[in-house]
């Protein structure tokens, strides 16, 4: 399953720039580039670049990377509020701690979050990811999931990177230093004595340290030791593959349609749906093979069956030479071998006429009587009604032959019942 990694481009955060920005005068506001990262697996990367919106290449899955800067980190005991409230219940408890109205800004919870226990709480401004997630879908591209690049973590890790976080390496940004531990995530520029002085001294023995490539070589020589260089793709990638998503509360996906079989499908055929598909294909497969195994039974069966009934005909019959059908064959003979021996048969007249006078009335007059060689035809006698007809019947019935009533000529018609 595929997956598209966006990483959308930091806030703009002086006034005047900001509301040139979001009327579309700002200089490339218009055809603005995001950078992505394409993924066949999620693990590796298969494609990557800059382009405009609706040229974004197509996913199964889409991912958005917040910029580090563009998130603050807030710990408090998750409320116990209902799931329609919580929301307000988070914004009162944290409107002391943010710079803008709870109203302007966007909230998330940490994954697997449990009421009354601590937890980390993401904020962002509201009105710019509504704005990127808009501008996105605008272009056909519809975000799943929208995850941070760095979250609180444990172990601690030091990330260096281009403010912009320009793929490409470009030196036109300015570096920082994004810093996650267990206590939350800071990012600041690396020049300057004030960076020194925000990391830990000493840093911890377990921290890691990453720089992109284009700040590599600056960052190892800033810190006196080897770091791990990690592409901004690589970066991408493994944020992707956090359990976060920033997508709640109003922002919260909502599927119909076609959307909605889309989301599911993909729900199935995610990571972790892989046992479920996998107990289903072997479900599957154990039916196919299962009926595969009982329709080899019954067709040997009726092989079988077939083989007795031809080995039966030709032990009574020997005189037929060619069999094509053993059954019909059988009784076709047995019904020559009765004629010849001069027995009635059972749709014989004789086999009829004492049928019906083992049944019929003793006190009525005997009926008229007609014979086409497979049914015999009576008259009915005048009077009768329902009731003495049904009576026949069932005698009728008892001694293996059906009775058919011909309302409009007043006439019966009996004959022996088919045998299964």
């Amino acid at each position: 399953m595929s997956t598209l990694i966006i990483q959308l481009p930091a806030r703009v955060r002086l006034r005047a720039d900001a509301e040139q920005d979001a009327a579309g005068t700002l200089p490339g506001a218009t055809a603005r580039e995001f950078a992505y990262v394409l993924s066949g697996d999620g693990v590796s990367v298969t494609r990557q670049g800059r382009c405009v919106a609706p040229m974004l290449p197509r996913a199964d899955n889409v991912v958005a990377v917040m910029p580090p800067q563009d998130l603050s980190w807030h710990r408090l005991t998750l409320p116990r509020a209902p799931a329609g409230r919580l929301r307000a219940a988070l914004a009162s408890l944290l409107e002391e701690a943010l710079l803008d109205e709870p109203d302007d800004v966007h909230l998330a919870v940490a994954p697997a979050a449990r009421p009354g226990q601590p937890t980390w709480v993401a904020v962002c401004d509201h009105t710019w990811l509504t704005g990127q997630i808009m501008a996105l879908e605008k272009a056909k591209v519809r975000v799943d999931r929208v995850v941070p690049a760095v979250w609180p973590d444990e172990p601690a890790s030091a990330y260096f990177h281009q403010l912009d976080g320009d793929p490409d390496g470009g030196e036109s940004s300015d570096t920082v230093i994004t810093w996650s531990s267990a206590e939350g995530v800071a990012t600041w520029p690396a020049d300057g004595s004030l960076a020194r002085a925000l990391l830990p001294d000493p840093a911890p023995d377990d921290a890691r340290w990453f720089a992109t490539p284009a700040v590599a070589a600056p960052a190892e020589r800033w810190l006196g030791r080897p770091v791990i260089v990690q592409t901004p793709a690589e970066h991408m990638l493994q944020a992707a593959r956090s359990l976060w998503n920033l997508l709640q509360f109003e922002l919260t996906p909502r599927s119909k349609g076609l959307h909605a079989l889309r989301d599911q499908w993909r729900r199935l055929m995610s990571p972790q749906w892989r046992p479920v598909r996998a107990g289903l294909a072997a479900l599957v497969a154990v039916q196919v093979l299962g009926l595969n195994l009982w329709a080899w039974h019954e067709k040997r069966d009726v092989q079988r069956q077939r083989s007795e009934m031809v080995q039966l005909l030709r032990q009574a019959h020997p005189q037929v030479q060619v069999v094509l059908d053993a059954p019909v064959q059988m009784q076709k003979e047995t019904e020559l071998l009765r004629a010849a021996a001069g027995e009635p048969g059972d749709n014989d007249l004789e086999s009829l006429m004492g049928a019906v006078a083992a049944a019929w009335p003793a006190e009525q007059a005997s009926p008229s009587l007609q014979y086409d060689g497979n049914s015999l035809t009576l008259g009915a006698p005048a009077g009768w009604g329902a009731p003495e007809i049904e009576a026949l019947r069932e005698r009728l019935l008892a001694a293996g032959v059906e009775l058919e009533v011909d309302p409009a000529g007043g006439r019966f018609t009996v004959r022996r019942v088919p045998r299964a």
